[in-house]
């Protein structure tokens, strides 16, 4: 096989990859707010009835705020980028003299010569595709890949919410002690929580007892905090 396709097909470098951010954050995060609003909610309420039909709504309009959230953020950053190339596709345009001064200063960072830098500058000013394309990524810091679809965003972040969220719920419909469903409910949530660094692991490539361990730590001590200003907020 190809050295430079088996490169492009690794898990890292594909949209794969790049959405891992997004799984984790709306799992830990759903998780987490499932586990302290459960927390309050039982401390204060008897009846479980109430309590998982209070539980529900919480994991239904925390998905919904994800998804809307996550859509503006990433459309927002699409538009942003978009503004700062448009910027710099007029300035190639209108001031190519500053553009030259800039490829200089960006390879003399770099600790090219002069010498070296002088045909550099003259390919890269033949050709403005090649220019901006260059601006864009060393001026700007802009990926060539930077482009995010919302709506894919947007639905893989509140799908991972309520794949956090629904895990702490579930006992309280089968368990009608609240205790022993609270009990039930934070095991669940750490074998969620061990699950979801297993799965980073894979396609991070990274150990996948130090990602599990990783994730439970971490997302654990949230949910401990939430549990415990739940019930704190619940006995005050």
């Amino acid at each position: 096989m190809d050295p430079l396709k088996r490169f492009h097909n690794e898990d890292w470098h594909t949209p794969k990859g790049k959405l891992i951010r997004e799984f984790v954050f709306g799992i830990n995060d759903g998780l987490v707010t499932t586990v302290g609003f459960i927390a309050g909610v039982t401390g204060a309420l008897i009846n479980l009835k109430i309590v998982l039909m209070s539980g529900t709504a919480e994991i239904i309009a925390g998905t919904v705020s994800m998804f809307f959230g996550a859509y503006l953020a990433a459309k927002s950053q699409n538009e942003f980028y978009q503004k700062e190339i448009n910027r710099e596709t007029r300035e190639i345009k209108e001031n190519p003299n500053h553009e030259i001064e800039e490829i200089y200063e960006i390879y003399q960072d770099k600790g090219f010569t002069k010498a070296e830098i002088d045909p550099i500058v003259k390919r890269l000013m033949s050709d403005k595709k090649i220019l901006l394309d260059f601006m864009v990524q060393d001026e700007l810091r802009i990926s060539k890949d930077y482009y995010e679809n919302p709506f894919k965003i947007a639905s893989y972040t509140g799908l991972s919410f309520l794949a956090g969220g629904v895990p702490p719920l579930l006992p309280f419909f089968f368990i009608k002690h609240s205790l022993t469903a609270i009990a039930a409910s934070i095991i669940l949530s750490i074998i969620v929580l061990a699950v979801t660094g297993l799965a980073k692991a894979k396609v991070t490539k990274t150990g996948r007892f130090k990602s599990a361990f990783e994730m439970v730590l971490i997302g654990g001590t949230a949910a401990a905090v939430g549990f415990i200003c739940g019930r704190l907020i619940a006995l005050l």
